[in-house]
């Protein structure tokens, strides 16, 4: 049986979508040019579904990469996926932000490793987990304070290939392992979605919609205005 899903990730300043025929790469869509997902989500979409020649019914899930990321980018897109998912009566699949970077990495080595993402967070923090090449996650997603102390437990006696925007905050520190390599330009993307999002399609692994909410890992932190007289 064929089944059309839509792809969204909009965890960071990405934005991206795309349309996948089971595990296979039909379209994609994607910016980065900070945060434009208010004004570019539903485009694109509209976008795809034409290019691809199908109807919003004519879908059979919404994939949406959960988190951990920007507050407000996987406010917008859990937001968008949830209304589509509702309103077409179709599944809702969430996937892992990290998981997705970790499939982009493998798309490029494909060779026995660890792979760890990083997502640049707060200061010197970052988002990160580990997986192995079959895509098992080997440790959970964390917010790490990047330091000599928290680093030293990701530099393995085993060859890990680092990678993410966030990894630029940890190189300096993890080169000083010689099992530590570095992948450049690797983002989150509605491109590497399709596998991971038909796997659990088949697996009829959904959310539900009513109460899905975005994995932000960390409270959205709101700066506090300076009263008159604290001024």
């Amino acid at each position: 049986m064929t089944s059309y899903i839509l792809n969204i990730e909009t965890a960071t300043t990405v934005c991206s979508v795309s349309i996948s025929k089971n595990e296979e790469l039909l379209f994609c869509k994607e910016l980065n040019e900070g945060f434009t997902h208010a004004e570019n989500l539903h485009l694109f979409i509209q976008e795809a579904l034409t290019t691809c020649n199908l109807l919003p019914n004519q879908l059979h899930a919404i994939a949406i990469s959960k988190g951990p990321g920007s507050y407000t980018g996987l406010r917008i897109g859990v937001s968008t996926a949830k209304g589509l998912a509702y309103a077409l009566n179709i599944p809702l699949i969430s996937l892992k932000t990290l998981q997705i970077m970790a499939a982009a990495a493998l798309v490029q080595k494909e060779e026995e490793a660890m792979y760890c993402p990083m997502i640049d967070a707060r200061r010197m923090e970052v988002y990160t987990a580990m997986y192995s090449k079959g895509m098992k996650e080997l440790s959970p997603t964390e917010s790490l304070i990047v330091d000599e102390i928290s680093v030293s437990k990701y530099m393995n006696d085993s060859k890990t290939y680092f990678f993410g925007d966030g990894m630029t905050k940890c190189k300096e520190l993890l080169s000083h392992n010689k099992n530590a390599f570095f992948i450049e330009n690797i983002t989150p993307s509605a491109k590497f979605m399709p596998a991971l999002a038909f796997q659990k399609f088949e697996k009829k692994e959904f959310e539900d919609v009513a109460y899905f909410e975005p994995f932000y890992l960390k409270d959205f932190m709101v700066a506090k205005k300076k009263s008159k007289i604290e001024e």
